[in-house]
C-alpha cells in the first residue's frame, strides 16, 4: 500500500448501520497498520445503543483502543476539526442513509454530521461507505446530490442481496484504503455500483 498513509490524519466516523462494525473496525485496524492516525468520531446513537452486535459502551473502547485516543461523541467536541485542522480526510463508515440525509441538507444535529461539516470548511475529502436497506428507494435522491457534491467519495458499493432486499447497497469495505487514496489525489473509484457477482 502506498505511503500516503503513514502520518496522516483521517477522521474516522461511524454511525449506526450496527450489523457492519465489525467490517469498520477491521479496516481502521489496518489504516492503523498503514501508519494512519486516525481521529476516531460516534454518532450519539452508534455510540450509546446495545444491540444484538454489541453494546455501545464496547464499541466506543473498541474504537478507542484502535485509535489510540478518546472517542469524539458529541456536537461540541466535533466542531474544532475544521478550526483546529485536526484531519487531512474524513471517512464515514459506516455511513447511514439517514446521516447521507443530512449530509445532503446540511443538517448538522449530530457530532457526525457536524464533523464532517467541521472538515469540509478547509475544502478536504469526505469518503461514505454506505450501508442502508433502502439506497436505491427513498434514500437514492440522497446519494444522488452526494455524487455531484464537490469533495465527496465513496466507497464503490455492492448490492448485497438484490433478491431480498433490492434496493440495499452495503460498501465494500475491504476497498475502504483505495477509496482514501483515490480521494486524496481527487478520484472517484470505479464502478461505484455494482452487482455482487462481478468481481
Amino acid at each position: 500500500m502506498s505511503e500516503i498513509f503513514k502520518g496522516l490524519r483521517i477522521g474516522f466516523a461511524m454511525t449506526g448501520s450496527f450489523c457492519t462494525f465489525q467490517q469498520c473496525f477491521i479496516q481502521a485496524e489496518i489504516l492503523r497498520e498503514y501508519g494512519a492516525e486516525l481521529i476516531p468520531i460516534m454518532s450519539e446513537h452508534a455510540a450509546s445503543f446495545n444491540t444484538r452486535f454489541g453494546k455501545g459502551c464496547d464499541n466506543v473502547k473498541r474504537l478507542r483502543d484502535i485509535c489510540e485516543r478518546d472517542v469524539i461523541t458529541s456536537i461540541a467536541d466535533a466542531e474544532p476539526i475544521g478550526p483546529k485542522n485536526m484531519t487531512d480526510i474524513l471517512v464515514v463508515a459506516p455511513c447511514t442513509s439517514n446521516t447521507a440525509a443530512k449530509l445532503a441538507s446540511s443538517i448538522t444535529d449530530t457530532s457526525v454530521t457536524m464533523a464532517v461539516k467541521s472538515h469540509l470548511r478547509r475544502g478536504k475529502p469526505v469518503v461514505l461507505a454506505v450501508a442502508s436497506n433502502d439506497s436505491l428507494m427513498g434514500s437514492a435522491k440522497n446519494l444522488g446530490e452526494l455524487f455531484n457534491r464537490k469533495n465527496y467519495y465513496f466507497v464503490p458499493m455492492v448490492q448485497d442481496d438484490w433478491i431480498k432486499k433490492p434496493a440495499s447497497l452495503v460498501a465494500e469495505f475491504s476497498m475502504l484504503p483505495q477509496a482514501i487514496e483515490a480521494a486524496l489525489n481527487g478520484v472517484q473509484l470505479r464502478p461505484i455500483i455494482y452487482h455482487s457477482s462481478v468481481t
